[in-house]
């Protein structure tokens, strides 16, 4: 018939395939860690949901709240004091001839000078992390958990250039989501004004120790080595741009709540935390697959192969994108029945949630972009991730006054916040993709028409599914939505090397 024929014509046109082939081995290593990737974002999922029905029943909403505000500065500064390393390390592990181990020791270092002076000032100044005032003093030892996350990070990272994603996964998806499960229900009967703090900080080490066993077993202890202050402050110098893209990613997924927090009280903050936990899992997605596909580019770049580069983000971009769009369509259509697992009264951030699901969908195509700009083009990065952040700050306090002046409650000044996040995130897709399509001369695109294939069944069997209670909507509703979902992917927009993506490669 004529009209399949023409979708089938635009579904070829939007593949945004390269004529170049890509080289094979790196299609295989991107679709090991996919595969990787995706059973740890199900692992993480199943571990995080009693941390979350744990915390919301027993500590309730303002003590979730009070949590959030302190997450905000510990992780940012956990996230500082790698100084863009996480992505960084991969090409100067690619490029230098020292000793790999000596190469993880300088970054590691450096580092964890800069996570223990940040722990420092934020202990010292301790209203950063709790503005209300109400904290103890286990709350302020938060401040511990900066140099485990920044170790965690960079020996993962470490592990990944060698394509071990499989370490992330034990750590992230399974050591530290169930450890603070646990910790946070022990701490409870121990200490109930502390115990998410408390149990966050157990959390944090144990994943890095993990980390970190793996990281010696695999590159050992460095070989004639001594700290360099010469060398140290080149690499902090030249990682700037990569530290400021990384800040400035991460920020756009935490300012809401920075902000939030001095317009509405701790119980909204701590909601809206809830909700944020649930739209946060479809982000792991990207984020695990950043360290592989970081090592892919890094090569790619030193033989100026820009077909395979465009080739390969394409690639992840489809894979990521069309997994985020099915995890925000199965979490998002069940949203209230989701929210009620954390009591009545977070039945309210169903619109948060919603907006937060549709944030990570819109930003997938900036996320795979940046992979490959931030070593093409890093202060244009930059520029382009500042403007990003500003608009989102300007957007997030113009809604969220626009909705108080309203009338509104203060669940949808915090849906306001959510709404600016996605208005943010879906204008920096659309500029960073167009800005390394022009450097590469190929374009790029995640989007397949194959995919409208499976968001409409999906579509309309979740809405019928919000027809049962809601125990039945969860435990029918995602698996049935998932399900037709999947399978209306793999015949309809899967192509050969898609389906990579589930094929063990046979060894060499």
């Amino acid at each position: 018939m004529w009209w399949l024929a023409c979708f089938r014509a635009l579904s070829r046109r939007n593949r945004c395939l390269s004529e170049t082939p890509p080289r094979q081995e790196d299609i295989a290593a991107l679709a090991k860690g996919g595969r990787t990737n995706f059973l740890g974002f199900l692992l993480r999922l199943l571990a995080r949901m009693p941390f979350l029905f744990i915390a919301s029943r027993l500590y309730g909403a303002p003590a979730m709240g009070r949590f959030a505000s302190a997450l905000v500065m510990v992780e940012f500064a956990g996230m500082l004091a790698t100084l863009g390393q996480k992505r960084g390390l991969a090409q100067r592990l690619a490029e230098n001839d020292e000793h790999p181990a000596n190469v993880v020791g300088d970054a590691v270092l450096l580092a964890m000078s800069l996570a223990l002076g940040m722990g420092a000032l934020i202990y010292l100044f301790p209203q950063s992390m709790y503005p209300s005032g109400n904290f103890t003093l286990a709350d302020r030892l938060l401040v511990l958990a900066i140099p485990g996350l920044a170790l965690g990070d960079l020996a993962l990272a470490a592990l990944a250039y060698r394509f071990d994603v499989a370490t992330t996964v034990r750590a992230r998806s399974v050591v530290e989501p169930w450890t603070i499960s646990i910790a946070a229900g022990a701490f409870f009967f121990v200490w109930p004004s502390s115990g998410l703090s408390l149990a966050y900080l157990a959390s944090v080490w144990a994943a890095t120790g993990v980390a970190v066993f793996v990281l010696l077993r695999t590159y050992g202890l460095p070989h004639v080595w001594k700290p360099r202050p010469g060398p140290l402050w080149q690499i902090a110098r030249r990682n700037i741009p990569l530290a400021g893209a990384d800040a400035v990613e991460w920020g756009t997924r935490k300012l809401d709540v920075f902000i939030l927090r001095f317009f509405v009280g701790e119980a909204p903050v701590g909601i809206y935390y809830f909700a944020q936990q649930f739209a946060s899992l479809p982000q792991k997605l990207k984020t695990s697959f950043e360290p592989v596909l970081g090592p892919v580019i890094t090569r790619s770049v030193k033989e100026k192969d820009y077909a395979a580069i465009a080739k390969q983000v394409c690639q992840v971009g489809f894979w990521i994108g069309a997994a985020q769009i099915g995890i925000a369509m199965a979490l998002g259509i069940p949203g209230e029945g989701l929210m009620g697992l954390g009591g009545p009264a977070f039945v309210s951030g169903t619109a948060a949630l919603a907006f937060l699901l549709i944030a990570e969908v819109v930003a997938s195509k900036a996320v795979v972009s940046e992979a490959a700009l931030v070593y093409l083009a890093r202060m244009r990065n930059l520029w382009i991730s500042l403007g990003t952040i500003a608009l989102q700050a300007v957007l997030t306090i113009a809604l969220i006054l626009l909705a108080r002046n309203a009338g509104w409650g203060p669940m949808y000044v915090a849906a306001a916040a959510s709404l600016a996040l996605a208005l943010s995130l879906g204008l920096s897709s659309a500029v960073k993709s167009r800005v390394l399509a022009r450097l590469l001369g190929h374009s790029i695109s995640n989007w397949r028409w194959g995919l409208a294939w499976a968001i409409v069944p999906a579509l309309a069997v979740g809405i019928a599914m919000t027809w049962l209670p809601e125990w039945a909507e969860l435990a029918f509703g995602i698996p049935a939505i998932l399900g037709i979902y999947c399978y209306m992917l793999w015949v309809r927009a899967f192509g050969p090397e898609d389906r990579v993506l589930f094929r063990k490669q046979k060894p060499a």
